[in-house]
């Protein structure tokens, strides 16, 4: 990284009277934002060079199990490989407040350049969703989900687009018994998250689809109004895209299911990014996979698209390879692999009784009606008897009973998101997207 040269950054604000001047060795000299997690700083460590210092909103020293595991995490996150992320430098764990240190990419955040100069389309768009798969697939590699993927969290360098934040908002969900805090932005929020299922680079893959859709279009594809309209569209409604070609428009839909098992893996969207045909000659290293994803985000943009192979934003783009069809990525020797990567291909089907029996029993939407009925059971009982306990007993039977019903007519009809969770497809079967090396 470069030298400071003086004067302050664009983009950045001063320091308030309440704002720390130091963090460890590092000196702070603005800020550049703030949100749920913590403040973000703009410093410089002791040869210069200019850093993003983040301070948590979390007081880790009254646990230490929670302090330990809060580290093991950042510990993970910095071993991601520095394709496409802004690299984590250092974390201190036993400051107060604790902080990390990550990389200083100079350059607007996604939010902020669509909010600015409008959506983006053509050969930016097919670089930025090849440099963000690319970034998600080298976080994937090391074990670690980001669980905020959003447009504040891709810093648009000039070296092309850059994943921030990664590993955080999992290091904090270690801590969401003391804070009482759900981490994650809920517009990018893949439906697992509200329903607390297992929650893996499944999530990542939504967040990222979502995140390219708000770049096409302008705005989320679920909506950005209150909470509650947006979960429930992201729980029960198709997404709402824009500005995307058939190609990229197919390949984000996949993404955007509502299943997670029915979403293809990082690698498998970056794959189909990059272009690759099925039964290529050799195995492909997943590192080899990365450095092409990295170049070809970096790479500068043509005047006109090479033949035969026009960029996705393009709406000419002719049809992505299937996923089935490629050819198995070898992962790097030493490289944990990650802790979900079964994304089965197979045509969508409707998901089992229990499984949309369980996606339906804790809909916001389902749940309010009931208890606002419930509410006019025990109104309309006060004025019938003026007894409280026949009023009360009428609310509750009219809560059960709308529940229940309203449960099991919701589970009959839901739609068909995806196959059943840990039924195995012929194409899984036939397919291996991850190989492992002696």
């Amino acid at each position: 990284m470069a030298g400071l040269t003086g004067g302050r950054m664009p983009g950045t604000a001063p320091l308030s009277s309440h704002d720390p001047r130091t963090a460890g060795p590092y000196q702070l000299i603005g800020r550049l934002g703030a949100g749920g997690q913590g403040v973000v700083y703009l410093g410089k460590d002791g040869n210069g060079n200019r850093v993003a210092v983040k301070m948590i909103n979390v007081d880790l020293r009254q646990s230490p199990r929670i302090k330990s595991q809060f580290a093991k995490e950042i510990d993970a996150a910095r071993r991601v490989a520095p394709f496409c992320t802004a690299q984590i430098l250092f974390a201190e764990v036993d400051a107060d407040p604790p902080y990390v240190v990550s990389e200083f990419i100079e350059g607007p955040t996604l939010q902020r350049h669509v909010r600015e100069q409008g959506p983006i389309s053509g050969n930016a768009l097919h670089r930025l969703a090849v440099g963000t798969a690319t970034a998600l697939t080298a976080i994937h590699q090391s074990d670690v989900v980001h669980r905020d993927l959003k447009p504040d969290n891709v810093i648009l360098g000039q070296d092309g687009p850059r994943v921030i934040d990664f590993g955080i908002a999992r290091a904090l969900d270690v801590t969401e018994t003391m804070t009482r805090q759900v981490m994650g932005t809920a517009p990018y929020m893949a439906p697992e998250r509200f329903h607390n299922d297992r929650v893996g680079p499944a999530c990542d893959v939504f967040a990222w689809a979502a995140t390219i859709a708000f770049a096409a279009a302008g705005r989320p594809p679920f909506g950005n109004d209150s909470i509650v309209a947006v979960m429930n569209r992201v729980l029960h409604e198709p997404p709402d895209l824009h500005g995307l070609s058939d190609a990229l428009d197919d390949l984000i839909r996949q993404c955007l299911q509502k299943e997670q098992d029915a979403r293809p893996n990082a690698e498998q969207v970056l794959l189909r990014l990059l272009g690759h045909t099925a039964r290529p000659s050799t195995d492909l290293l997943l590192e080899t996979v990365l450095k092409q994803g990295n170049e070809a985000a970096t790479a500068p943009a043509p005047s006109y698209p090479a033949p035969g192979s026009p960029p996705l934003g393009h709406a000419a783009r002719p049809t992505l390879p299937d996923l089935t069809e490629h050819a198995p990525v070898t992962r790097v020797t030493g490289a944990p692999a990650p802790r979900e990567n079964r994304e089965p291909t197979a045509p969508v089907r409707r998901g089992s009784w229990s499984g949309r029996l369980r996606r339906e029993l804790g809909d916001p939407w389902g749940v309010s009606i009931a208890i606002f009925l419930g509410a006019v059971g025990i109104a309309s009982g006060y004025v019938a008897s003026t007894a409280v306990d026949a009023a009360a007993l009428t609310g509750v039977v009219t809560f059960v009973v709308v529940y229940v019903v309203r449960l099991l007519v919701a589970a009959a009809l839901a739609p068909s998101t995806g196959p059943d969770p840990g039924e195995a497809s012929t194409a899984d079967q036939a397919t291996t997207v991850l190989r492992s090396r002696p």
